[in-house]
């Protein structure tokens, strides 16, 4: 890397966290030059705006959350324990996850009306997951550990929504009673397409 893609790596490595834990309209520049040690015009002299920043510190954080995912499902022997590591996974979000949690759900909710860019973002990170899990949904048909009439789409909507769902709701309330039984419910699920 050169010294200005070490910088812009920098930048995103440093912001993303703001980002993920304050939200887009949350994040002021004086944050981002206070991660970052820079002045202004360093930041701004790699990235147009701060909405620039945000779509690379989004990228930064969901391809953080998915391959600390991945990694733990790639571990499990069947794609129904693939799918069962999810529950474990969410319910006690493991090292190199995110700070502030889940990007998708953080930035789909901010973005929704204001930032047609971030949301796209957000739409392609879901379309990604959600195609993620119809694979090992399939998978799993093929080999035999899920009925033939599973619907691989919508169960991985389903998932999506639970895991989603429940850590929105433990954020809002304080209490990860409620990640720990919906994520049971995401267990139940899962062993209920055998």
């Amino acid at each position: 890397m050169d010294k200005a893609q070490r910088t812009r790596q920098l930048i995103v490595e440093k912001t993303a966290p703001l980002f993920n834990t304050k939200g887009y309209a949350g994040t002021s520049l004086a944050d981002m030059t206070e991660a970052t040690g820079l002045t202004k015009g360093s930041v701004y002299g790699n990235f147009a705006n701060k909405e620039a920043v945000a779509l690379a510190a989004f990228d930064y954080n969901w391809q953080q959350a998915q391959t600390t995912v991945r990694a733990i499902m790639a571990r499990e022997p069947s794609n129904k324990a693939r799918l069962l590591a999810l529950a474990a996974t969410y319910r006690d979000l493991p090292p190199g996850f995110p700070e502030g949690g889940c990007p998708l759900l953080n930035t789909a909710i901010e973005a929704d009306d204001t930032h047609p860019a971030l949301r796209d973002k957000a739409m392609a990170a879901f379309a990604s997951w959600k195609q993620q899990l119809v694979t090992v949904i399939e998978a799993g048909i093929e080999a035999g550990e899920f009925r033939r009439e599973v619907d691989a789409e919508q169960t991985a909507v389903t998932l999506i929504a639970l895991i989603e769902g429940a850590i929105m709701i433990s954020r809002l309330t304080g209490q990860r009673k409620h990640s720990s039984g919906v994520m049971l419910t995401l267990e139940k699920t899962v062993h209920d397409l055998s």
